[in-house]
């Protein structure tokens, strides 16, 4: 299934390749938790950037493994590079377009005891 998403502001625009049912990690971090960040992980092969590469800035914090990447314009992280995936982007959910009518099963990550909560990831 081929969904799209961006940020708000629509200078940030993918498109991704799912296979329902779909998990999202609810991850406890310092900035997932104050964002409201919904992790769908998708491997590099199915993710693509559609425009916008030259709206992003990247963040990094902690031990800077992780590239948070916003829009210049809106400050939304539709997706990113997690440490936890190197080999997948993390979509933010909640920034896919709304037509897709797919409920996700939430599953908790304990983002503030990283190593341990990574380890159970399997």
């Amino acid at each position: 299934m081929r969904l799209e998403g961006g940020c708000h502001c629509g200078a940030v625009r993918f498109a991704v390749s799912v296979s329902p049912p779909l998990e999202v990690l609810d991850c406890n971090c310092s900035i997932c938790s104050k964002t409201g960040y919904l992790h769908l992980i998708v491997p590099h092969s199915d993710f693509a950037l559609l425009f916008g590469s030259d709206s992003l800035t990247c963040y990094r914090f902690g031990n800077g493994a992780a590239e948070h990447l916003f829009c210049r314009t809106c400050g939304i992280k539709s997706f990113y590079q997690p440490r936890s995936h190197p080999e997948a982007w993390s979509v933010h959910f909640r920034c896919l377009d709304p037509d897709h009518g797919l409920t996700p099963a939430v599953r908790p990550f304990d983002g503030r005891n990283w190593e341990a909560a990574r380890a159970n990831l399997g």
